[in-house]
C-alpha cells in the first residue's frame, strides 16, 4: 500500500506562511524581549499571537469548531517542524506544551461544562494549564507507583501528595492532577483518577521552581495538603487516570519529536554554515572528510527522524495502533537531537560552547529529551517486548524443550514455570494479573487447556 507524504498546494501554502511568521515576526520579537522579565515576555507573546491570528495560523491541532485549523498529525508535523525553528514559535500559534496535550485531553475526556470552562479559554489563548503527574518519591516512568492519593468526603475529594517537575505550574490557571483513588484495583493501571484543579487553590502549595542545568524555566515542585475538589472536577471516569495519561502522552511525545526535528535542523544548518566559513590547515572545514562525515551522519539521522515522525503520525491519523512506532520515534529523535547538536558544537569549536552561539543553550535544553515523557530506556524496553513477543501475563516465548521461571510483572502476583515440548508459540496467550483470578473457574479452564503452563505458587 502506498504511503504519500507529499504536501498538497494548500498545505505547502500553510508551511510557507508558518515559516514567514517565524522569520518576520517571532524571531525579531524574541531578539527584543527580555526573557527574564515577565511583562516583556507576556507582551512579546501577545504580539506574536496577534499577528499569527491575523495570518490564519492558529491552533493547528484543534478542530475548526474550537477555532483551530483542523490539521491531522501528518500535517501538524510539518507545521510544528517550522514553528519550532524559534523558541517561542509554538507559543505564537498556541501549540505549545503542556497546553497542546491538555487541549487534546479535555476535548476527548471533558464534559461539556469542563470544555466551556477550561478548554475554551485555552483555545482562545487567554489561559494556561499544567499536567501534574510526576513525583519525586517514585519513578516517573511508572505511573502505577503514584503515591498522591485522594479519598471521597461527601461530594468532594480530599487530596494529599507531592509532585515535581510540573511544567508551567507557575503560570497555570488550572492543573490536570493525577492521583490514586483505588486501593485494590483488578489491574494496577486502574488505580489512578484525573481531576481538574483551579489555581490557585487552598492546599496546592508551590514549594519552589526547580533550577535545572538550563536554568529555571517553570518546572515546579508542588506540595498538596488536604486539597479539596468537587466530584464534578473529575476528568474522565474513576480509575481512568492511567488510560487518560496514555491517551495524552502518545501524540504528545510525537509533538515533542516534531519540535525537536526543527531544533536538529537548525543545528545542522549552523554546522554547514560554519564549515563553509571557517578556514583551517589549508582548506575550508567543509573540504575536510572528518567534517563531511559529521554533516553526513547528521543529515542521514535527520532524514530518518522525519520519516519516523511522519509514519507514526500517519498511523495515528488512520486510527491504527501506533504505540510501537511512537516509542521507537521518541527514542530515536531524542537521541539524534543530542548527537546532531553535539556535532554542531564540535564543528564550531569554542564558539559553539559559548553563549555567543545558540548551540550551548540548545544543547542544555535538548538533554531533557532523552528522559522527558518516558526515559528512552523505557521506550527501548517496550519496543523489545513487542519485538520478541513477551506474553502480557509475564513470560517470554522461548525455544522448545527448556524449563523457565518468570515473575509475572512488577506486582509478582503469580510465578509460572513454562515448559515447551512442542511447537513454539508464535503469539502469546494472555491472562489476568490479579491473584484472585487464580481461584476462578476461568483460571481452572485456562490451565486445563494449557498444560505446558504450570501454576507453581502464588508469590508474596
Amino acid at each position: 500500500m502506498a504511503i504519500d507524504f507529499s504536501l498538497t498546494p494548500e498545505l505547502e501554502d500553510i508551511r510557507s506562511r508558518v515559516r514567514s511568521l517565524i522569520d518576520e515576526v517571532v524571531r525579531p520579537i524574541e531578539r527584543d524581549m527580555d526573557r527574564h522579565d515577565s511583562t516583556s515576555l507576556v507582551e512579546g507573546i501577545v504580539a506574536m499571537r496577534t499577528e499569527a491570528r491575523k495570518r490564519g495560523i492558529w491552533l493547528p491541532h484543534m478542530p475548526p469548531e474550537w477555532g483551530g485549523m483542523g490539521l491531522g498529525h501528518v500535517e501538524l508535523a510539518m507545521v510544528q517542524a517550522e514553528a519550532a525553528r524559534a523558541s517561542f514559535g509554538p507559543f505564537a500559534i498556541n501549540a505549545q506544551a503542556p497546553d497542546e496535550g491538555n487541549m487534546h485531553t479535555l476535548l476527548h475526556w471533558g464534559t461539556d461544562a469542563q470544555k466551556e470552562k477550561y478548554l475554551k479559554p485555552l483555545c482562545e489563548g487567554v489561559s494556561a494549564s499544567c499536567f501534574a503527574m510526576t513525583e519525586p518519591e517514585v519513578a516517573g516512568s511508572d505511573p502505577t507507583l503514584i503515591r498522591t492519593h485522594a479519598y471521597q468526603d461527601g461530594d468532594e475529594w480530599v487530596i494529599n501528595g507531592h509532585k515535581w517537575f510540573i511544567s508551567g505550574a507557575n503560570r497555570a490557571q488550572f492543573a490536570i492532577l493525577i492521583c490514586r483513588t483505588e486501593e485494590n484495583p483488578d489491574l494496577p493501571q486502574a488505580a489512578n483518577t484525573a481531576f481538574i484543579v483551579d489555581l490557585p487553590s487552598e492546599g496546592w502549595n508551590e514549594v519552589r521552581e526547580i533550577e535545572t542545568m538550563h536554568g529555571g524555566h517553570g518546572h515546579s515542585e508542588i506540595l498538596i495538603e488536604d486539597l479539596r475538589v468537587h466530584d464534578d472536577q473529575m476528568l474522565g471516569g474513576r480509575g481512568q487516570g492511567h488510560l487518560l495519561g496514555q491517551y495524552r502522552l502518545g501524540p504528545a511525545r510525537l509533538a515533542h519529536c516534531m519540535r525537536w526535528i526543527a531544533q536538529a535542523e537548525t543545528a545542522l544548518d549552523l554546522m554547514v554554515a560554519r564549515s563553509l566559513d571557517r578556514y583551517s590547515h589549508g582548506s575550508l572545514l567543509a573540504e575536510k572528510q572528518g567534517i563531511q562525515w559529521m554533516i553526513a551522519d547528521s543529515a542521514i539521522e535527520l532524514y530518518q527522524c522525519k520519516l519516523m515522525v511522519l509514519h507514526a503520525a500517519y498511523k495515528i491519523d488512520r486510527k491504527e495502533d501506533f504505540k510501537s512506532e511512537v516509542s521507537m520515534t521518541k527514542h530515536f529523535v531524542a537521541n539524534s537531537l543530542c548527537r546532531i547538536i553535539d556535532r554542531a558544537i564540535q564543528v564550531h569549536g569554542a564558539l559553539g560552547y559559548s553563549k555567543d552561539s545558540p548551540l550551548a543553550d540548545m544543547y542544555m535544553n535538548a538533554r531533557w529529551a532523552r528522559f522527558a515523557d518516558g526515559a528512552y530506556e523505557i521506550h527501548m524496553m517496550r519496543t523489545a517486548e513487542r519485538t520478541i513477543d513477551i506474553v502480557p501475563g509475564g513470560f517470554v516465548v522461548h525455544p522448545p524443550g527448556e524449563l523457565h521461571e518468570y515473575i509475572n510483572g512488577p506486582q509478582r502476583s503469580l510465578l509460572f514455570r513454562v515448559r515447551y515440548g512442542g511447537p513454539t508459540y508464535s503469539r502469546a496467550v494472555s491472562w489476568k494479573t490479579n491473584p484472585k483470578w487464580t481461584q476462578s473457574p476461568e483460571a481452572a479452564e485456562f490451565f486445563k487447556t494449557h498444560p505446558e503452563i504450570l501454576k507453581s505458587e502464588v508469590a508474596a
